[in-house]
C-alpha cells in the first residue's frame, strides 16, 4: 500500500513560502482547483477529489489525527465521471463535507509540496514525503522535518487533522 510521510501547517506569509518552495522545485510549478467532497467512512477517510479538468480521484486514506509528521496510507483511483460518482456515492454514504481551494504543487525530491487556499480558511501547507518501496519510515520523517526547517515551518503552526474538520458542518 503507498504510504507518506507528510505535515499540514497554517501559512503567515504565502508569497514567501511560495518563493522558496518555487526556488527548490525540481520542475515548474502546476496550480490546480480542487474540490474534495469527502463521505460517510466506517475506517480512515474518504474523499472524491474533482479536478478542473473534468477528471477526478477517489482517495482512501488512513493517518492519525496529531501535530507532527506522521504516517499516512493510502489508495487513489483515476475516475472519468466524478460528478456520477459523486452522486452514488452521497446516496451509498452521505457526504459529511466539501473542501474547495487552489493547490500549486511543487516537487522537491520525493516530496511533494501542496501551497494551499482554501477556501473559507486561508493559507496553507502540506508536505508529502513519498516513500520508496522498503524506505524506513524514520526517513520520511527526517526529510519532512529537514523540509519544515527550510522552508521556516513552525512546529506551533502544524495541524492535527484534515481541512474538512476545519469548517463548519453545513452539507
Amino acid at each position: 500500500m503507498p504510504t507518506n510521510v507528510e505535515i499540514k501547517a497554517w501559512v503567515h506569509d504565502p508569497d514567501a513560502l511560495a518563493a522558496l518552495a518555487r526556488r527548490w522545485s525540481d520542475a515548474p510549478p502546476e496550480i490546480f482547483h480542487q474540490r474534495d467532497t469527502f463521505f460517510g467512512c466506517p475506517h480512515g477517510r474518504l474523499k472524491l477529489r474533482e479536478l478542473g479538468s473534468g477528471a477526478g480521484e477517489l482517495i482512501w486514506y488512513d493517518r492519525p489525527d496529531t501535530a507532527g509528521s506522521k504516517r499516512s496510507d493510502y489508495r487513489l483511483a483515476a475516475i472519468a465521471d466524478p460528478a456520477t460518482l459523486r452522486d452514488i456515492l452521497e446516496r451509498a454514504c452521505g457526504v459529511t463535507q466539501v473542501v474547495e481551494k487552489m493547490r500549486t504543487l511543487c516537487i522537491v525530491g520525493q516530496t511533494r509540496i501542496h501551497l494551499d487556499e482554501v477556501v473559507g480558511l486561508g493559507s496553507f501547507v502540506e508536505l508529502e514525503v513519498v516513500l520508496h518501496d522498503g524506505q524506513a519510515e524514520s526517513e520520511g520523517h527526517r526529510i519532512a522535518a529537514e523540509l519544515m526547517a527550510r522552508l521556516g515551518i513552525a512546529a506551533t503552526d502544524l495541524l492535527t487533522g484534515a481541512y474538512a474538520e476545519m469548517l463548519p458542518r453545513d452539507v
